[in-house]
């Protein structure tokens, strides 16, 4: 799942952004499920995936091909964020699904954060692939293409099923079943890595009394990341009580640098009046 085009890490990162302005009001028990199904579609269908992933065809063609393929099979949720997806530019088809993967991933481990459990599905991917190194038995029948997946489903229920997660068996099992090429310590490698960016990511609550320019939300999250020391992601609120500037809160620290802050920090240094 790597994402090489630079076209493709600039779509990446915008269809990550879409991903997390979906996530507070979707199902997150559907919605990573949901994403994988749509990317077992385009890894099955090759000229549907050329198809949506054409940089010559009209974004809205290829977004309203996916709402007639997928409307009433996926969640509203699901079924906007992969219109969204497949209007932006991709390198290569195969960019578009390994996209359409690392929001799978993604969209469980929200659903982990969601329950408290972020912490427990990174370790849990990381102890299963240690214990996947030391049990060679274990790791040729989980890979190998001798044992049927309907086996596999249910050896991976036997080691798993109400020992970890909901979201680390969907990636165990999504790995076990379709590793899209790559051996399965790989795949939880790379699912490991999603895991830990959102783990680590930090977010930051923007008050402001209008949208701010595309160009200005790059620069804020690019200052705040380096101040902070991880990635930023910016939730933005327009409030029109906010007057001119901006207020950010990030955890329990807030940045003012309204007028109204400022007007407040006068008062405060005057004292009564």
């Amino acid at each position: 799942m790597t994402i090489t085009g630079a076209v493709s890490r600039a779509s990446l990162a915008e269809a990550m952004e879409r991903l997390e302005a979906v996530i507070p009001s979707a199902d997150l028990a559907r919605l990573g499920g949901d994403l994988f199904a749509v990317l077992h579609l385009i890894d099955r269908e090759h000229g549907l995936r050329r198809a949506v992933s054409d940089p010559a065809r009209d974004g809205a063609d290829k977004a309203q091909l996916v709402q007639i393929l997928l409307e009433g099979k996926v969640s509203p949720a699901a079924l906007g964020l992969v219109a969204d997806v497949v209007r932006l530019r991709w390198s290569s088809p195969s960019e578009l699904s390994d996209a359409v993967e690392a929001l799978a991933v993604t969209a469980e481990a929200a659903r982990a954060e969601a329950d408290g459990r972020i912490d427990d599905l990174e370790d849990e991917l990381f102890r299963f692939s240690r214990v996947v190194e030391g049990e060679p038995e274990l790791r040729g029948a989980l890979a190998g293409r001798s044992l049927p997946d309907e086996r596999k489903l249910g050896l991976v229920n036997a080691l798993l099923d109400g020992k970890v997660t909901e979201a680390t068996l969907t990636l165990v099992t999504e790995l076990a079943l379709r590793p899209r090429g790559r051996s399965l310590e790989a795949g939880l490698a790379e699912y490991g890595k999603l895991v830990a960016q959102r783990r680590q990511r930090l977010v930051a609550l923007v008050r402001t009394p209008a949208e701010l320019p595309e160009a200005q939300r790059t620069r804020l999250a690019a200052v705040l990341a380096a101040a902070y020391g991880h990635e930023v992601h910016l939730n933005i609120e327009i409030d029109p009580t906010v007057i001119g500037g901006l207020s950010i809160e990030i955890g329990d620290e807030i940045i003012d640098g309204t007028i109204a802050g400022r007007l407040d920090d006068v008062r405060r240094r005057l004292g009564p009046g």
